[in-house]
């Protein structure tokens, strides 16, 4: 256990950090699967919506560090090839 003043304000700076980038990450994650969710149901307008709405999230997730901006670019990508794949097919 931390026992300066200092290394135990960091403990709790660093439960607050975890919880709020948990809560990034599974924000991220539930968008995810709410634009699957509406690509597989087979309307593609609300897809592209939930597709807009997700790639934001996926930035702003990278762009606070929870994730690597390569890992935002990858993720982005798939969720555009799987919409572009289900419209043409």
């Amino acid at each position: 256990m931390a026992h300066s003043r200092t290394a135990r304000k960091r403990v709790r700076q660093n439960e607050a950090h975890r919880a709020r980038n948990r809560w990034r990450l599974r924000t991220m994650r539930d968008a995810i699967k709410d634009f699957r969710t509406k690509l597989a149901g087979g309307n593609l307008d609300e897809a592209r919506e939930a597709l807009r709405s997700c790639c934001s999230i996926i930035d702003r997730t990278a762009q606070k560090g929870v994730i690597h901006k390569n890992q935002a670019a990858r993720r982005k990508s798939r969720l555009n090839a799987a919409l572009k794949a289900k419209a043409v097919g």
